[in-house]
This record gives structure tokens, C-alpha cells and sequence, in this order.
């Protein structure tokens, strides 16, 4: 404890050219020490796997079918009209035209009138 008392405390120069000294006098590290860092650095480093791809998948016939039609959304859309078709033709005609009051077949089409034949292109004879 006695020699702490002896020293003086360094005035304000004398800590600038101390500081300055230590700036300037910045140590290297050696070619050595950087090289055992960077072998540890590589040591540590994980070794990358390179997984193998998994094997393609074979689709399905109705995979291919719905990837045709233009993916799920359109499927949708086609099975709700399928089933609205379904609904309207089981549905019978007397009793839609009882509901609507006859405005919408006032008048029926018997099927021959609604396909041509060749029957009226025949000469006669």
C-alpha cells in the first residue's frame, strides 16, 4: 500500500502521449494466431448435407382430371351446376309452371319441333 501512495498521478500531457502511443502502436495479430483461428472457425462450421430429392409423385387420374378442368375452383363451379341441372330436371314441369303461374312456357314444344328433319327435304314420289 505504501508504493501506491509514492507514485504521482500523470498529468493531462502526459496521458495524451500515452493514449497517443497506444493508438498509433495498434499490435497485429500474428500470421499464426490468424491462421489457428480460422482452422477452428472451419472446424466448427457444419458440414453441408445435400439431401437427396424425394421422388416425384405419380398423380392420380382425378388429379389429372381436375388439373384439366382448371384446378378446384372450377371443379367446384361444374359439380354446382351439375347438381342445379340435376334439381331442375327432376324437378316436374307442371309444378313450375303451377308456381310461376304459366309465364314461363306458355305454350309447349313438342321435341320434333325443335330438330329438323329430313323428311321435309324428300321428294315425293
Amino acid at each position: 500500500m505504501a508504493d501506491k501512495a509514492e507514485k504521482r498521478p500523470l498529468d493531462e500531457a502526459e496521458l495524451d502521449r500515452l493514449f497517443e502511443a497506444a493508438r498509433s502502436a495498434a499490435p497485429a495479430p500474428s500470421d499464426a494466431l490468424l491462421a489457428r483461428v480460422m482452422a477452428e472457425a472451419e472446424a466448427e462450421m457444419p458440414v453441408a448435407h445435400v439431401a437427396p430429392a424425394p421422388p416425384a409423385r405419380r398423380r392420380g387420374w382425378l388429379a389429372g382430371l381436375i388439373a384439366g378442368v382448371g384446378g378446384w375452383p372450377a371443379a367446384a363451379g361444374l359439380v354446382g351446376a351439375a347438381v342445379t341441372g340435376v334439381a331442375i330436371g327432376v324437378a316436374s314441369p307442371q309444378a313450375l309452371e303451377r308456381l310461376s303461374g304459366g309465364y314461363l312456357s306458355p305454350g309447349g314444344y313438342a321435341l320434333e319441333n325443335l330438330m329438323p328433319s329430313y323428311a321435309g327435304m324428300l321428294g315425293e314420289g
